[in-house]
């Protein structure tokens, strides 16, 4: 091993697991900001509201991108919502939370074990209906990040800092087993500022 590389992976170590699960808050916020509600389903109301509509729910489920094994990556805009645009703004909410909330169920079987507990950041974990769904689908805990000391508004800019500190050492920000590159990828561009 040289200085500045990654150590080489131990014996019995577990196993790198990474991907994206689905699309998260971005199709219920681009919802709720789509019908002059905000920017988001504050506390889930608007989907708590709202009934499932199962056909359009199966339609979005449909995505290939499901029946993908890790690591897989996506873009938010990756998925259609059309199959929700005929549906009131209460019941698009509501299909929009459970598509998100299936969409992270669906990882599980790719997974080497199943977790025993679901830790969730960002705007999420503020959406009482969206951890509500996700508990009933996980079928285990699943509790604000910040239960364990992490702040769960600032988890995603801290990862995105330790990234711009590895990119500045010169070490891989993109591993085959998180996205499926095919040699561990360096990136980025470091602009100083004047």
């Amino acid at each position: 091993m040289s200085a500045g590389s990654d150590p080489e992976p131990v014996e019995g170590e577990a196993e790198v697991v990474a991907c994206d699960t689905g699309p998260g808050n971005a199709l219920i916020d681009d919802w709720v900001l789509r019908h002059g509600l905000g920017r988001f389903d504050a506390g889930g109301a608007l989907a708590a509201a709202g009934r499932v509509d199962d056909t359009a729910l199966a339609a979005l489920l449909a995505h290939p991108y499901f029946s993908r094994p890790a690591p897989k990556s996506l873009d938010r805009d990756a998925f259609d919502p059309a199959p929700v645009a005929a549906l009131s703004p209460e019941n698009g909410a509501a299909t929009l939370t459970a598509f998100t909330a299936e969409s992270v169920a669906r990882v599980v079987p790719h997974l080497p074990a199943p977790p025993l507990r679901w830790l969730v950041c960002g705007g999420g974990r503020h959406n009482a209906t969206l951890m509500a769904m996700l508990a009933d689908r996980l079928g285990v805990p699943v509790e604000p990040a910040d239960l364990v000391g992490w702040d769960g508004d600032a988890l995603e800019a801290q990862a995105f800092g330790y990234l711009a500190v590895r990119s500045r050492l010169g070490l891989p920000l993109s591993l085959p087993a998180t996205t499926g590159v095919p040699e561990p990828m360096r990136g980025g561009v470091f602009h100083p500022v004047a």
